[in-house]
């Protein structure tokens, strides 16, 4: 095993590498949400880190190899992950805090919790092939062998990580898990070389990450946080602000995604009741298409509202699914069919035509996933649509051009499709000009049919919510959204600026 001792270790550097950094989008998460933004920091604060450490390793290299030096870069490594894993709350909570910009938040973020780690790391695979080579007419043979093993763990750890670690162990527990690798590889090297002083910090470190792991089990908690494929998911119990009555609240990522009242029924999110204008807009219909489920809020609502109609549901995301069954009683009900797949892939195959479609689908605090934004997703829901159709969809935005860029490129391309198109503001329908500034929900309501609505209602709820249509002038001074330009996280990351 000693003789193989340097391939292993090069091994699980790469392994370790690419799990550090898939669990990384669950720790920043909670904060950010899961955008491009996200993978753009952590993939090129990595990267650049990893770059770093490898000049670092080279250049110790020359000076002096011993197996005690690459136990060292093993042993620091192991300690900053743990760093990483027990204390990004208190970093994170700060950064938000103290950084005004949203992009510089995230590399920021990036930097302290994933740099000093990814610099040790990288440092490992030049000085292991340093200690590797016995001649320069072996050095190409060995230096191949190693990048080859490097390159085999990046890849394992790549699909390890997305496809059974993250979804089954949570990334806390992974990050522990790989704390502990790379301490009990210096453990063995210290242990081998009967080096005192080392061989008794590795011991303290592994004792101490022992402990935290031990502790996470051990300790009782009145709240879930777990992982999915997707996300990383919270459930707990809470107040409503808006009516101070208890409520179960289901957290994805950064986004306040579902919920529902523990003394009784009824919607949570006010934004949820505004769906029901579909009755005033489309009286007659009888079959829907709802895309993103979460935990269901509005489909248990619509099943029991309407006895005659049929629900469709997109989620992409199974594990919800199981969890609305969970924890917020979604029915078994045959007039409502559970897709788990994309929304746009299930567009792509034509299947189907609606009454009414409802878009409340979210990757990150305000951001739509752009492949659902564009005047190519949009025209296909124009065509999943009956003749007098009717699609409404949840939007978060401002009433200021300073920060609602998205909302009128998203606007403009809705016009783009439908020939009625109206937005109605949840939160602020006669804003004073500071609430403007205020972000809020607002449903966009787009007909199929040219024949103009009524906007009164003899339904007193339905009618209060038509009074909320928005007569403030938005300019269509943005290009439409489309698959191939559709900024809609730049969009959203700038209204998120301080």
């Amino acid at each position: 095993m000693k003789k193989y001792l340097l391939e292993l270790i090069i091994l699980f550097a790469g392994i370790i590498t690419m799990a550090f950094e898939l669990a990384g989008s669950r720790i920043l998460g909670p904060y950010f949400g899961t955008s491009i933004f996200i993978w753009t920091s952590l993939i090129g604060i990595i990267m650049g880190s990893l770059s770093i450490g490898y000049w670092a390793g080279g250049q110790l290299s020359v000076k002096k190899s011993d197996l005690i030096v690459l136990s060292r870069l093993l042993l620091a490594a192991g300690i900053f992950i743990f760093i990483t894993a027990f204390g990004h709350d208190y970093i994170l909570k700060r950064v938000v805090k103290y950084i005004a910009d949203f992009r510089l938040q995230v590399v920021f973020s990036s930097a302290v919790l994933f740099g000093p780690a990814s610099v040790f790391l990288g440092g490992v695979l030049p000085y292991a092939a340093k200690l590797k080579i016995n001649s320069m007419e072996s050095s190409g043979v060995a230096i191949g062998r190693l990048y080859a093993l490097s390159t085999i763990g990046s890849i394992a750890g790549t699909f390890l990580s997305g496809f059974v670690l993250l979804p089954y162990f949570g990334f806390l527990n992974i990050m522990y898990f790989l704390t502990g690798v790379l301490l009990l590889f210096s453990f063995w090297i210290f242990f081998i070389s009967k080096t005192k002083i080392y061989l008794a910090i590795t011991i303290v470190s592994l004792f101490v990450l022992s402990s935290f792991w031990i502790k996470s089990y051990i300790n009782e908690v009145d709240y879930i946080d777990t992982d999915t494929q997707y996300n990383r998911v919270f459930i707990y119990n809470t107040t409503d602000k808006a009516t101070g009555r208890p409520i179960k609240m289901l957290a994805i990522n950064n986004e306040h995604s579902s919920a529902k009242f523990l003394d009784g029924d009824g919607l949570v999110f006010e934004v949820l009741k505004y769906y029901h204008l579909v009755e005033h807009f489309n009286p007659g219909f009888k079959s829907s298409l709802m895309i993103g489920g979460s935990g269901y809020a509005f489909p248990k609502a619509y099943l029991k509202k309407y006895p005659e109609a049929t629900m469709d549901v997109l989620e992409i995301d199974p594990e919800l699914t199981q969890m609305a069954y969970e924890h917020f009683d979604l029915p078994k009900d045959k007039r409502l069919r559970i897709f788990h797949e994309d929304g746009r892939t299930f567009m792509n195959k034509g299947q189907g035509k609606y009454d009414a479609l409802f878009m409340d689908a979210y990757k990150s605090m305000i951001t739509v996933p752009y492949q659902l934004t564009t005047v190519e997703a949009i025209t296909k829901m124009y065509d999943m649509l009956n003749d007098d159709g009717v699609i409404l969809a949840n939007l978060i935005s401002t009433l200021s051009p300073k920060n609602n860029a998205f909302l009128r490129a998203e606007l403009a391309t809705y016009k783009s499709v439908f020939p009625q198109v109206y937005l109605f503001a949840v939160q602020y329908p006669n804003p004073a000009e500071k609430q403007k500034e205020y972000f809020q929900n607002f449903m966009l309501v787009g007909l199929k049919s040219e024949k103009k609505p009524g906007l009164y209602s003899g339904d007193e709820e339905l009618n209060e919510f038509l009074k909320h249509l928005v007569t403030i002038k938005i300019d269509a001074d943005l290009p439409i959204l489309t698959d191939d330009y559709a900024p809609v996280e730049y969009y959203t990351s700038k209204a998120l600026d301080k």
